[in-house]
């Protein structure tokens, strides 16, 4: 079994940035996909970004260039430095890992970008 529990948001004026991590305990080094989705109310959930086992990284377009997903294997973490913040990245954020056993989601944790 896999639990992913996220931290590093919070409020934020436009223009700055925040660190998203999320630590996770049990086996996720054979993952598949690990990513960051992310949920404003009213709204579906959306990838934001993400890494694929073969080491390359997926941006939605809004975010490219601002924001940067990354991993540490040794920590069983994956982070997400979100930089140049806008309102419209107002939403609550959850870390995801697919594996071939399964999906896991976190928590979440929100993310208000407001002056």
């Amino acid at each position: 079994q896999v639990q992913l529990v996220e931290s590093g948001g919070g409020l934020v004026q436009p223009g700055g940035s925040l660190r998203l991590s999320c630590a996770a305990s049990g086996i996720i080094f054979d993952f598949y996909v690990l990513g960051w989705y992310r949920q404003a109310p009213g709204k579906q959930r959306d990838l934001v970004a993400a890494i694929i086992r073969d080491g390359t990284t997926n941006y939605v377009d809004s975010v490219k260039g601002r924001f940067t997903v990354s991993r540490d294997g040794a920590k069983n973490a994956l982070y997400l430095q979100m930089n140049n913040l806008k309102p419209e990245d107002t939403a609550v954020y959850y870390c995801y890992v697919k594996r071939s056993v399964g999906e896991y989601w976190g928590q979440g944790t929100q993310v208000t970008v407001s002056s």
